[in-house]
């Protein structure tokens, strides 16, 4: 009985002490350089905004934040890298919009429910761009063409099949009561190619966020009719809202948020949160997003979270009427 009473108080000790050594390792966060892994390719919009809250979380965190581009499959490669990466805070992404996309288009399985939310940092709502020599001169005009047009008649534009731009704009036509097949969507490889096609006359309209269409805007030969979010952009101030225009209150867009793999320690989590708040708030980053015309919305963990749920059922609804699910 002696004998066992010693080995209890020993495995007691042991206990203890492998408590207090984890606990002071999450009070020593971070001790050395982290990964932030980047679905998308170096120089886009997604790598320059990972750059930039990365420089402003090195200052918070007094490490280094290196960012790693893993590109391929449409954004399965890097959010894949995310979720497999070991759960110690050291190795994070920028996850972006396309996890509530990807597995119902057949893509991947994963889903938000395989992250960690830490914080989202961007939203960009779509805006509704035509040639600045169209004859829609405004959104009711270009609602009434399509509903009008012969079934298939209407081309519209802004990025691949199945991505962002093309669902906010089709699930915006089921807002106004118009059917899906009044357009036909042409895929492009991004919205610089899509904005070039629409002012040379080849498509109709484009969906994409209003500072991708920035600089055909600014050259005199694209309009942004409207932009789907509940108020105007202060970026682009004389842009109508879909609201102002159509009393809608419907709102897809494209999110940004930091994440890590599940099994994550809270007290890293918390650490990692209130660093990337700060980051958030930081002259570093909002003057960025500020030049860029970039939109920044702040979700701490718990409310990116629920976001990330409410957004891949609706985005999940918009697939399915569409007819892209797999």
């Amino acid at each position: 009985m002696k004998k066992l009473t010693i080995g209890r108080k020993a495995l007691c000790s042991s206990v203890v002490l492998t408590a207090l050594l984890a606990t002071s390792a999450q009070a020593d966060y971070p001790e050395r350089p982290l990964t932030l892994i980047v679905p998308w390719a170096a120089g886009g919009g997604t790598d320059a905004t990972a750059r930039t809250i990365a420089r402003a979380l090195e200052e918070e965190l007094g490490q280094n934040v290196n960012v790693v581009n893993r590109t391929g499959g449409s954004g399965v490669v890097g959010h894949t890298a995310m979720i497999n990466a070991a759960p110690d805070g050291y190795t994070l992404g920028l996850a972006t919009v396309e996890v509530n996309t990807m597995h119902w288009l057949g893509l991947t399985d994963l889903t938000h429910e395989d992250f960690t939310p830490i914080g989202q940092i961007n939203y960009d709502p779509p805006g509704i761009q035509v040639a600045a020599d169209s004859p829609y001169e405004n959104l009711g005009d270009l609602l009434e063409a399509i509903r009008s047009a012969p079934q298939g008649g209407f081309t519209t534009s802004g990025t691949g099949q199945g991505g962002i731009w093309h669902l906010a704009f089709t699930g915006f036509l089921l807002d106004q009561d118009i059917p899906v097949d009044q357009i036909v969507w042409i895929p492009s490889e991004g919205s610089a190619p899509a904005m070039t096609e629409l002012a040379s006359g080849g498509i109709q309209a484009v969906s994409t966020s209003v500072p991708e269409a920035r600089s055909m805007i600014e050259a005199g030969r694209v309009k942004s009719l409207a932009v789907m979010a509940p108020e105007r952009l202060a970026a682009f101030p004389d842009i109508p809202t879909t609201r102002e225009l159509v009393d809608s209150t419907y709102q897809v867009g494209a999110w940004r948020g930091i994440v890590g793999p599940q099994g994550m320690d809270e007290e890293v989590v918390a650490t990692l949160e209130a660093a990337l708040e700060a980051a958030y708030q930081s002259d570093t980053y909002q003057d960025f997003m500020s030049q860029r015309g970039f939109g920044t919305e702040w979700r701490d963990a718990e409310a990116f979270g629920q976001m990330m749920q409410e957004m891949d059922g609706v985005l999940g609804e918009i697939v399915e009427q569409v007819g892209l699910a797999n």
